[in-house]
């Protein structure tokens, strides 16, 4: 893919004269008044997005929505592609980058993306680790080397210990690097670590819950205060996911929370107790605790308690888990092919592969169109 605008390929010169008659016919009733753009730089913004960037059409005619090339200036557009290929990024890499940050081609490449590139590479982000990191979030190249780009690496590098570790946490949470690094996250993670939380703990809920660690220092501080009241130390696996329920939730929203289970039967006690070691219940929609709660208790007269001993049954799938199950399972119990409260409970918390040849497969013969009954084929095949 070239560097020359003006392809003389028939089909691409037709594509282009389709998109200029497009822009022409559609800008009066597309573009808002006073906007700076004309048909003719929108189309050929398309154009350059097209043959110089390696854009597929509709990708291009997106961005020129939002972006335009001004086509008696393409000395900084031109500087920022040959700029990227000198680093070793292939067409389509710079066309990705260009899709999710147009404006990459209005950065100074010697005042902006060069110091920017030459902290990574001194970091170790070189050859595809760079390459993934630019094509993942070319946006941190908008940020600033030392107020943004050097305190996130500098933070993240003694607790993910690997530049791979990094890169696979930016993968999975972007975000993390408009975190305010000094200003937030690391009083946090200090505080964390002063509380006696084991460092890849804490990388882990960096890497799990990023946003539990942005919130204010006092709601932190907060936060482990509880976690000490309920008896949940800094050494249990379960202390980082009881945390980031508790920043994640008001003092109201938290006690709103336990009335609606006292509502439906639970204790305050039982509640705290559930919490302690399944957190994540506390996150169910008061719709969701009501419904499943009626639906266990009225439907499959399943006693209170089996459900307190089980909190894992209220955050299932109803629609995808207990109720094709559950229909299973009151046929084979009505067959008096199994029988008991508990084995209910099991039966919903078993894998899919293990409920399938235990409670499907095994009774084919004795019950008739039970994998029907189950959700048929699709579910057989699972």
């Amino acid at each position: 893919m070239g560097n020359n605008i003006n392809s003389n390929l028939p089909v691409r010169n037709l594509l282009l004269s389709l998109i200029q008659k497009r822009f022409l016919k559609t800008s009066s009733t597309t573009r808002p008044p006073n906007a700076p753009s004309s048909p003719s730089s929108s189309s050929f913004t398309v154009q350059y997005l097209i043959n110089s960037c390696g854009l597929p059409l509709q990708t291009a005619l997106s961005v020129s929505k939002k972006f335009q090339i001004d086509e008696n200036n393409l000395q900084k557009a031109q500087s920022v592609i040959q700029f990227l290929k000198s680093h070793g990024f292939q067409d389509t890499q710079i066309a990705k980058m260009i899709e999710k940050w147009p404006a990459v081609l209005r950065s100074k490449t010697e005042g902006t993306l060069k110091p920017k590139f030459d902290f990574l590479k001194k970091i170790g982000f070189v050859g595809p680790l760079l390459l993934q990191l630019a094509v993942l979030n070319p946006m941190i190249f908008k940020k600033s080397l030392d107020g943004q780009i050097k305190p996130c690496f500098e933070l993240l590098k003694p607790l993910l210990e690997s530049n791979e570790k990094i890169l696979a946490a930016l993968k999975r949470c972007p975000f993390l690097m408009y975190f305010s690094f000094n200003g937030t996250l690391r009083p946090n993670i200090d505080l964390l670590k002063k509380e006696g939380v084991p460092v890849d703990r804490v990388a882990k809920l960096l890497l799990s819950q990023p946003r539990s660690l942005q919130h204010s220092n006092d709601r932190i501080v907060y936060a482990v205060n509880y976690l000490k009241q309920l008896g949940i130390g800094p050494d249990k696996k379960i202390y980082i996911h009881a945390l980031a329920v508790i920043t994640g939730m008001s003092e109201s929203a938290w006690g709103k929370k336990i009335d609606v289970f006292k509502s439906v039967g639970w204790t305050e006690e039982e509640v705290l107790g559930v919490f302690k070691r399944f957190p994540f219940l506390l996150l169910s929609s008061e719709e969701k605790i009501r419904g499943m709660m009626d639906f266990f208790l009225n439907k499959m007269k399943l006693e209170r308690q089996t459900i307190v001993a089980n909190p894992v049954l209220l955050k299932l799938s109803f629609s995808n888990r207990v109720l094709p199950r559950c229909n299973v399972l009151k046929v084979l119990k009505s067959k008096k092919l199994i029988k008991g409260e508990k084995n209910v409970a099991t039966f919903l918390k078993l894998s899919e592969k293990d409920f399938m040849e235990r409670c499907v497969t095994k009774y084919e013969d004795k019950v008739p169109g039970l994998l029907e009954m189950y959700g048929g084929a699709d579910k057989g095949k699972r």
